[in-house]
């Protein structure tokens, strides 16, 4: 080899390994900062460098902060194709922090149109954890007023939103085709603890709650509204759950597609960030919720199936949900089934909540299968009562509002077989 074809190959390998050496890091630990403004800088990197991969460790103790966790000032905004993974680490929001834990970068205040993005994906590796605020600014949702309904810091401020709305939702996705949230555990929602807004092919699995209605807060008992698990609101399709468990002071699951409101996105003061037209097919359809093992600890229920104002509700699937009630804690329902609520639009139609398969599901609320609304073309098989006072399936809104719905296998504990209304075919 020649003196200079040396020459030239010695200054290109130095010139790729200084390069290699300047790619900016998608680990948080390396930037400066606060914890929010160092995690956004290694999202930012994560996305121009790391084929959109971001790792967020423990955090490193440092001369600014003597922790190993991270204090979040403001949302952690994903952008189309990342990945998000939490390694082992503890994500808690701050008392200044009235925003979400994480949200897709396609919503927020202000954004009247949520455009749609596409693969993004939160992941929990070890014990990833999120943590509500000591002392939030705001719980609960857009019809709690805080100070009087619901705690909140905020409460009486001049300039600020005066009910709970979207940013007190743990983990928010708008619009997103392909997601994945799945092994993390979340503590001390404000509200829900993630919530899904026109949202399609994704997979939510293995998360773990543990939130009530009341927190102790400065030595006195503070009460925290609409503290829900997992939500799926209007627009959701083929979406898979598995593996929900804990506790939440509201719904343990939900899916909850009512009252399509016309409206820009990104407004305080609303529950959902979406912007919502009369226009839209926002029916939700192809959802499975299977292995569920926890409770409501507000007396709500473990799985809520909602739907309303002429949204359509079909093709789900709940399979095996063990009510996890401690003494004392007594749930309205296991699975419950529509709802009579006028400001929800009532009673749905028959036809417009069909093709339901529950079953596997064992109960110790005051009814292990509420139906409140309507229901078509279903089955029910396989639920265990371990209440002697439930109905096992009650039809609460009337046989007239039932239709060719199956149900077998409905037993108390002492495997009596229980009885139940005959539905009109």
């Amino acid at each position: 080899m020649s003196r200079l074809l040396l020459l030239v190959l010695t200054a290109t390998l130095a010139l790729s390994s200084s390069a290699f050496a300047q790619v900016p890091s998608n680990n948080p630990n390396d930037y400066a900062g606060t914890d929010s403004e160092r995690i956004a800088a290694a999202v930012d990197a994560g996305v121009q460098y790391h084929n959109g991969t971001v790792v967020i460790p423990p955090r490193v103790p440092d001369e600014v902060a003597d922790r190993d966790y991270w204090l979040l000032d403001s949302a952690i905004l994903l952008p189309s194709d990342t990945t998000l993974t939490l390694k082992s680490c503890t994500l808690k929001l701050s008392d200044k922090c009235r925003d979400n834990f994480i949200r897709s970068a396609n919503c927020g205040a202000g954004i009247e149109k949520v455009a749609p993005i596409k693969n993004v994906c939160v992941v929990g590796s070890g014990d990833a954890k999120l943590v509500g605020a000591d002392h939030p600014r705001a719980t609960g949702d857009s019809g709690k007023k805080l100070g009087e309904r619901t705690y909140g810091t905020d409460a009486g401020k001049e300039g600020e939103s005066q009910t709970g709305d979207w940013r007190n939702i743990g983990i928010l996705f708008a619009n997103v085709d392909k997601f994945t949230i799945r092994n993390l555990t979340i503590v001390g929602a404000h509200a829900w603890s993630v919530s899904l807004e026109k949202c399609a092919n994704g997979i939510v699995e293995n998360l773990r709650f543990d939130s009530t209605e009341t927190r102790e807060i400065d030595g006195r008992n503070a009460k925290v509204l609409n503290v829900d698990g997992l939500d799926l609101r209007k627009g959701c399709r083929n979406i898979f759950v598995k593996g929900i468990s804990g506790r939440t002071g509201d719904d343990l699951v939900a899916v909850t597609a009512i009252v399509p409101k016309a409206k820009e996105g990104g407004v305080f003061g609303s529950t959902e960030v979406c912007d919502y037209s009369e226009e839209e097919n926002l029916d939700v359809h192809n959802v499975e919720i299977r292995d569920v093992a926890g409770y409501a600890a507000g007396g709500h229920q473990i799985v809520r199936l909602l739907n309303g104002s002429g949204i359509k509700l079909y093709d789900v699937l709940v399979e095996n949900v063990v009510d996890e009630s401690p003494a004392g804690v007594v749930d309205r329902a296991t699975v419950r089934i529509g709802d009579a609520n006028p400001a929800w639009g009532g009673v749905t139609p028959l036809g417009d909540a069909y093709a339901f398969t529950i079953r596997n599901i064992e109960s110790r609320s005051r009814q292990a299968i509420l139906i409140a609304g309507s229901l078509a073309d279903s089955s029910i098989e396989n639920v265990k009562d371990y209440n002697p006072e439930s109905q096992g399936v009650c039809y609460e809104s009337g046989v007239d509002n039932v239709r060719n719905v199956r149900v077998e296998g409905v037993v108390h504990v002492d495997d009596a077989p229980v009885s139940s209304p005959k539905a009109r075919d």
